[in-house]
């Protein structure tokens, strides 16, 4: 377990002071911007990884803004690591108001050549971990009658793209695990939204050529590539009391790709 804690940020338009957020994912690219943003909007940011190294730089962020923040090591797709994060977190600060399952992992390849192993893979972190999660923290949601949990997906889920079949499929499975989840704990206060990105900049797409990033930028009305802070204002959203009579719903962040 890593720790650093201050006060919290001022500025944000977002007012989460006194709730506990809980971020899967949150070592590096969107998850840290999200674990990042939902610190300076004032909330106690508990964020999980595979180890607890991966998470220092998330946590030396926040402190040097002035927030709380909590690392745990974890495999967000096995039952018994999630159910130990969300005991402890539940008796270190009694509730979870939000939930943000942002953990995924790729391992691209066409259809035809993919392995079961690949395909079991991603699947697991990406769709068996958001309802490990869901499940978990719903619990601890339920008992305290409100919650905000938000599923990161893609706009891979809405519309697929060649080469990811496992991705896409996953992330169209978080799509309709969201909008039932949704139904089901609505009368307890909690809401379940979707943010889908689209081609946001990270570790990842920074490696591809700069002549696939132009071309990329040629598919988008807006004419630019996202940023992990595109993605993190909307999750802040989400995660308010503003958002209240929002849930079930999924919002592309994509720069106008799906329009």
């Amino acid at each position: 377990m890593a720790e650093a804690s201050g006060s919290p940020a001022t500025g944000c338009l977002v007012d989460l002071k006194g709730q506990t957020a809980l971020v899967t994912g949150a070592s590096r690219g969107i998850g840290r911007a999200i674990a990042v943003k939902l610190a300076a909007c004032g909330a106690k940011v508990v964020g999980v990884a595979r180890t607890l190294e991966g998470l220092q730089g998330t946590a030396d962020a926040i402190k040097a803004a002035g927030g709380e923040f909590e690392g745990f090591a974890a495999d967000v797709a096995k039952a018994e690591d999630v159910k130990r994060v969300v005991d402890e977190v539940e008796a270190k600060y009694q509730k979870i108001h939000v939930l943000v399952n942002n953990a995924g992992v790729t391992r691209d390849g066409l259809m035809l050549r993919m392995e079961d192993e690949a395909w079991d893979d991603v699947i697991d972190v990406n769709l068996k971990g958001t309802f490990l999660w869901c499940r978990a923290v719903g619990a601890v949601m339920m008992r305290g009658r409100y919650g905000r949990i938000i599923n990161i997906s893609s706009v891979s889920g809405i519309r697929g793209n060649p080469g990811q079949a496992n991705y896409s499929a996953s992330k169209a499975g978080v799509i309709g695990l969201t909008q039932t989840i949704a139904r089901e704990l609505a009368s307890r206060g909690i809401t379940v939204n979707v943010v889908a990105p689209g081609f946001i900049t990270t570790d990842m797409t920074d490696v591809l050529p700069d002549k696939i990033k132009a071309e990329v930028k040629e598919r988008i009305p807006l004419k630019r590539l996202g940023a992990p802070e595109d993605i993190a204002e909307m999750v802040a959203f989400f995660a308010s009391p503003a958002s209240s009579y929002v849930t079930g719903q999924v919002i592309a962040v994509d720069g106008g790709m799906t329009v």
